[in-house]
């Protein structure tokens, strides 16, 4: 499979169209915009989220509530364009430190920042969404499941102090970062392969991991805590039982060894940076002018972890979905599961 997403933050709409879904899976847009919901929630987020109600609108591949096999067209208006669209807003010159606003402004020759941050925003992610949500929906079928947890705000790792933690980098202006964890419970052995680079399974998800805005830093399993301990402690040691087969009592290696799934569940941590708007701005220099100056400031959130944490179950859902299907194949959901059902025979029986 694979898909693009097209919009600006402020544009008329975000789309995203995916390609190579199997026919037959049922779409379900309420589950869709449930997630979408839940991408706009979380403490410390900022005004335009009282402005959107993001909801998905299919415009192509499905009938009767079920994909046929084209491509899916998944379309999500933007309220804030009806405030945008006659509004003529100041050149944006002063670039903010974090953002991709000067970067993209010399490679892509412009001298209005504002031509790159409408497209480098996160708000690109709420198409994404709807995307990992398709992904979700045919995980479902196969009885595999992703979910998070934020286990870190500003560094504090209690969670009753996660709001006060927030109201107090509001009140002085500035953004918190975070840690996600992300689990994928069911996935069978055998997803990716250890023979290519480009096929370890480890590395397509750090991949889509660190493609989500304001990721700087992704761990499978222990992650960096492995390079710490002894292999005594680290390695998952082998049992096997003619009820289980094979499986292991820890889970050091995140489900993953070689670049294969093991049949353990997938365990991800990605550390998410504090949001580089700032109501009190960094230091900057026009790009004009080139003098110093006060980066500018555009509405934002305070922090945006539990949101993030929600985009990147969606990256992870695609992967997994991808990979079963490029694993079991199939032109028909119906297909898929018959393939996919052979296949945990073979490994129950190995």
């Amino acid at each position: 499979m694979r898909y693009i997403t097209a919009g600006e933050s402020h544009g008329e709409a975000l789309i995203a169209v995916i390609e190579g879904l199997p026919s037959n899976l049922l779409i379900d847009e309420e589950f869709i915009n449930k997630e979408l919901k839940r991408r706009q929630g979380g403490y410390g987020r900022g005004g335009r989220m009282a402005i959107e109600e993001d909801k998905v609108h299919v415009l192509s591949g499905i009938r009767n509530g079920k994909t046929i096999g084209s491509p899916l067209t998944l379309e999500i208006i933007n309220k804030d364009y009806e405030n945008w669209k006659n509004k003529k807003t100041p050149e944006v010159t002063r670039p903010r430190p974090g953002h991709a606003d000067l970067a993209g402004a010399i490679k892509y020759n412009q001298r209005d920042l504002r031509n790159i941050l409408e497209r480098s925003s996160a708000r690109e992610t709420a198409a994404r969404v709807a995307v990992g949500s398709v992904a979700k929906l045919l995980l479902k079928e196969l009885d595999i499941y992703v979910k998070s947890k934020v286990l870190e705000i500003g560094g504090v790792k209690a969670e009753e102090k996660w709001r006060r933690t927030i109201d107090e980098a509001k009140s002085k202006g500035d953004t918190l970062g975070g840690i996600i964890e992300i689990v994928i419970e069911g996935v069978p052995v055998g997803l990716g392969s250890h023979v290519q680079w480009d096929r370890k399974l480890d590395a397509l998800l750090a991949y889509h991991v660190m493609s989500v805005q304001a990721i700087k830093a992704v761990e499978i399993g222990l992650g960096f805590e492995a390079a710490r301990k002894p292999g005594s402690l680290v390695h998952d040691e082998i049992y096997y039982d003619e009820e289980r087969g094979f499986y292991r009592k820890t889970n050091n290696a995140g489900g993953i060894e070689g670049g294969i799934s093991n049949g353990s569940p997938i365990v991800i941590k990605a550390a998410m940076k504090p949001i580089p708007t700032l109501l009190k701005p960094l230091t900057s220099i026009d790009i004009n002018t080139k003098e110093e100056v006060k980066a500018a400031y555009e509405r934002s959130d305070v922090t945006a972890v539990e949101a993030a944490a929600c985009v990147l179950e969606a990256v992870c859902a695609w992967v997994i979905a991808d990979e079963c299907l490029k694993k079991f194949g199939g032109d028909s959901i119906e297909e898929l599961k018959k393939n996919y059902d052979a296949y945990l025979e073979y490994v129950k029986n190995f």
